[in-house]
């Protein structure tokens, strides 16, 4: 076996309303120039992209992001976006490299009192199947246990292969919440906490990247600047993810 790292990036981008309160999508755009690209992540998801009322538009230009970063959005086709006017599905939005063979991509609808969805990609990279899920989940433990269970239901009719999950997942404890015990919604994820809400001075880790493989998440950290403490009230979170590979 061989084993290669992904860099991932998740992001909340509050609707491009910033610590001032006013909505600037350029500024996002800037912020992931300045304090994201660095990172050089091959996975990039954001949460909250577009508006929040119909018919859910774009806040920022996906095509510039594609250029700063050399990924590739995942909503190019209409059934991976809410509507023509939108970058993603209800705000997430999933960026991969080039490198990335998409086998598979859909969205999936979560239940609860408000809109919420979760896209799954079925990869190939270097000869090894990856699955990615990026979700933005419920404000309620009870729902965001729904929401889970319901995501791993899809993908027990999926093949095997390994997942990693990322996004704003709205877990605040930092023991962890029923959400993501395995006995509940029977997915069995890990990975560190750090801290990324509110971007002005983080003490709750909403936001995660976790994997079904131990110990594969590595390096997790806030990413900070002050361009991006200033566009949103969450901070990036990055972390590479180790990506097993048999070897020829």
């Amino acid at each position: 076996m061989t084993t290669q790292t992904v860099s991932c990036v998740t992001w909340n981008v509050h609707r491009a309303v910033g610590r001032d309160g006013r909505c600037d999508g350029a500024r996002i755009v800037e912020a992931i120039a300045e304090d994201i690209r660095p990172a050089a992540p091959r996975i990039l998801a954001l949460q909250e992209a577009d508006a929040d009322d119909h018919p859910h538009g774009a806040l920022f230009e996906g095509s510039r992001i594609e250029e700063l970063t050399g990924l590739r959005s995942l909503h190019d086709e209409e059934d991976m976006r809410w509507g023509p006017e939108s970058s993603g599905y209800l705000g997430n939005v999933l960026f991969l490299g080039p490198e990335f063979d998409v086998t598979s991509r859909r969205i999936v609808e979560l239940p609860g009192h408000c809109p919420r969805a979760a896209i799954l990609a079925e990869t190939r990279i270097a000869g090894q199947a990856l699955r990615i899920v990026s979700c933005h989940l419920s404000l309620l433990q009870m729902l965001r246990v729904a929401q889970l269970r319901l995501v791993a239901q899809v993908i027990a009719r999926r093949p095997v292969m390994q997942t990693v999950l990322l996004g704003d997942l709205n877990e605040w404890r930092p023991w962890g919440g029923l959400a993501l015990q395995p006995r509940a919604t029977g997915l069995r994820l890990a990975g560190p906490r750090r801290s990324t809400f509110p971007s002005g001075r983080p003490v709750l880790p909403l936001d995660r990247i976790l994997t079904d493989r131990p110990e594969a998440v590595r390096n997790a950290r806030a990413l900070s600047g002050p361009t991006v403490r200033a566009a949103s009230d969450h901070l990036p979170l990055g972390a590479e993810v180790a990506v097993q590979a048999r070897a020829a």
